[in-house]
């Protein structure tokens, strides 16, 4: 840090100094200059409690607590001239030991925090002028949104790595470097977001977000995965039974499984949806002009084949893509194993029936 000498138009070095060397401790000097002035964090955030002890079955205590305008709890962990090793797992256990706390709980501490101070305010005074609402339409501590804010002049580099791996599990969390200076007799403060950079937090905030997305996503697809690999095992198990159809099909991952017909391009298909099942045939001997051919040939026996099916079958001849289809399908949700003991007879019995309906019009059309 330099000061400018105007008069001089020169820089004057200002001296860097750790709070061990200017006598400063935690509690008495660093965690009291952060409770009275809580901006130096460059948002409004109000302070709830210090020395917070409530916790059930532990005597821990973290350093300061405080609410952010969004209604989220803050923890604020604040260390001397190094952030120590286990600083991140500290702060973790007190957000976790948070999460529970209910409004009135919150309220409480609040209380508790403005009687030692001296206050005559009540909490929901305070309460309300910080967010501008009557007490009943203030919200807090909602969900997973608490809070972290870790205050030290170093970080650890197990402390700075844990920290933006976190970050990939939108935790939010915050880290402030604190760096006291001298001249002669005057002291100053330089007060530094580091993680993540200021100028680039919201980018940060929201590829962590996407980042945490990307995982559920695939956490969702592996677990589709699975259950439609049970599904089909099911389904194929129950099917021999009936036909001989599926016979040398395996069971697979996807959200359709097939077999042949004796025309290329043109196999029976069981296929599952979110909210739909169906059996088709879903006609695609990589020629246009040739599966639009068969298509109007089936077409053209339309009553006889839904007469031997025994109800009415949906036809769409899809004019501007190169395949057709013919399907009959149930609303359900194939992806609730309740479900299950519904939609796996009703498809087989579909399957067999449309099959058996479709099968000698299938055999002329090759000849």
């Amino acid at each position: 840090m330099y000061l400018i000498d105007k008069k001089n138009n020169r820089l004057a070095k200002i001296e860097e100094k750790t709070f061990s060397e200017l006598g400063f401790k935690e509690r008495e000097h660093l965690q009291e200059w952060l409770a009275n002035e809580p901006a130096v964090f460059g948002e409004d955030l109000l302070i709830i409690q210090k020395e917070f002890d409530g916790f059930a079955d532990t005597r821990e205590r973290l350093d300061l607590l405080a609410l952010d305008k969004d209604g989220n709890l803050v923890i604020i962990e604040n260390k001397l001239d190094d952030s120590g090793r286990d600083v991140t797992w500290q702060a973790l256990k007190y957000a976790s030991y948070c999460s529970s706390l209910s409004k009135e709980e919150i309220r409480v501490i609040f209380q508790d925090y403005l009687t030692r101070c001296g206050s005559g305010e009540t909490a929901e005074e305070k309460l309300c002028e910080f967010y501008g609402k009557e007490y009943d339409e203030i919200s807090l501590n909602k969900g997973t949104g608490q809070r972290i804010i870790l205050v030290a002049a170093k970080f650890r580099k197990e402390v700075t790595s844990t920290v933006l791996w976190l970050m990939n599990y939108n935790i939010r969390i915050q880290c402030f470097r604190v760096t006291p200076y001298k001249k002669d007799d005057e002291l100053f403060l330089d007060i530094e977001q580091i993680i993540p950079m200021k100028d680039a937090e919201d980018y940060v905030i929201k590829m962590a977000e996407k980042a945490q997305d990307d995982i559920m996503i695939e956490n969702r697809l592996k677990s589709s995965d699975a259950l439609r690999l049970e599904f089909w095992t099911a389904l194929l198990k129950e099917m021999a039974k009936k036909s001989e159809l599926f016979k040398n099909i395996s069971p697979k991952k996807d959200n359709w499984i097939s077999a042949g017909s004796g025309i290329s391009g043109v196999p029976f298909t069981f296929v599952i949806l979110k909210n739909y099942a169906r059996v088709e045939t879903y006609i695609d001997t990589g020629d246009k002009n040739e599966n639009k051919k068969l298509f109007d040939h089936l077409h053209q026996n339309k009553e006889a084949i839904e007469t031997a099916f025994g109800e009415a079958l949906t036809w769409e001849r899809l004019d501007d893509k190169r395949a057709s289809r013919i399907c009959s399908g149930i609303d359900c949700n194939p992806y609730d194993r309740e479900n299950w003991d519904f939609i796996i007879p009703e498809l087989i019995e579909r399957m067999v029936r449309f099959e058996k309906a479709l099968r000698d019009y299938l055999k002329k059309s090759k000849k």
